[in-house]
């Protein structure tokens, strides 16, 4: 086995957000005074980290724990209506059979991350870090390896997000980068994560 725990992102990685995210996006830069996303320059973003979508966008950074709690409350009205990207649930089934810890780490918080797994795989979870700030995965990273008694060396983070990579890296953890996420998956090659995972099933195989 070539880790003994794996930390999951949420949205992008396990959630088919992104859709829900790109809808609510301009009502949200109307309410907190940022610029609004034009539909053309969507896949220029997904290309960016996430200090440079800041700047592109106008977004002060005192602005983004309000932000991000708007987001959150806004997130639990529409839980429903965020479906689990399709193999999510087998794929943390065998995770799990074959006796690897689980963790999510996210920006959302833990009721929301908990309601959008649903039932059995919110079970399979060992360890939730939620409400990290944009920036602060590092930390809530740390608190998994603490409680789970895991050196860095023995962990990979998995994520949709460069921000995911970068707080990976400077804990000595590994970074798997999904292909299905927000970020585009050329921008996360960029970044040279020790995997990439194109399908769901590639997680299972390329870890087990």
């Amino acid at each position: 086995m070539k880790y003994r725990l794996v930390i999951f992102d949420m949205d992008g990685t396990l959630a088919d957000s992104f859709p829900w995210f790109m809808t609510v996006m301009n009502s949200v830069a109307d309410k907190f005074r940022f610029r609004r996303v034009a539909p053309d320059e969507v896949e220029t973003l997904r290309r960016l980290d996430s200090q440079r979508i800041l700047e592109r966008l106008d977004v002060p950074r005192w602005k983004l724990p309000l932000i991000a709690r708007h987001m959150r409350a806004l997130k639990a009205q529409h839980i429903a209506d965020i479906a689990l990207f399709p193999g999510v649930d087998g794929m943390l089934h065998e995770l799990k059979s074959r006796g690897l810890r689980i963790g999510v780490v996210s920006s959302d918080s833990e009721a929301n991350v908990r309601r959008a797994l649903r039932g059995e795989n919110a079970r399979r979870i060992d360890d939730y870090a939620c409400g990290a700030s944009l920036f602060g995965k590092q930390a809530k990273f740390r608190r998994v390896l603490t409680r789970s008694g895991v050196a860095a060396n023995d962990a990979i983070a998995i994520g949709d997000e460069l921000r995911d990579a970068q707080a990976a890296r400077d804990l000595g953890i590994a970074f798997g980068a999904v292909a299905w996420g927000y970020t585009h998956v050329e921008a996360l090659q960029d970044a040279k994560p020790d995997h990439v995972f194109l399908a769901m099933n590639d997680i299972v195989t390329q870890l087990t």
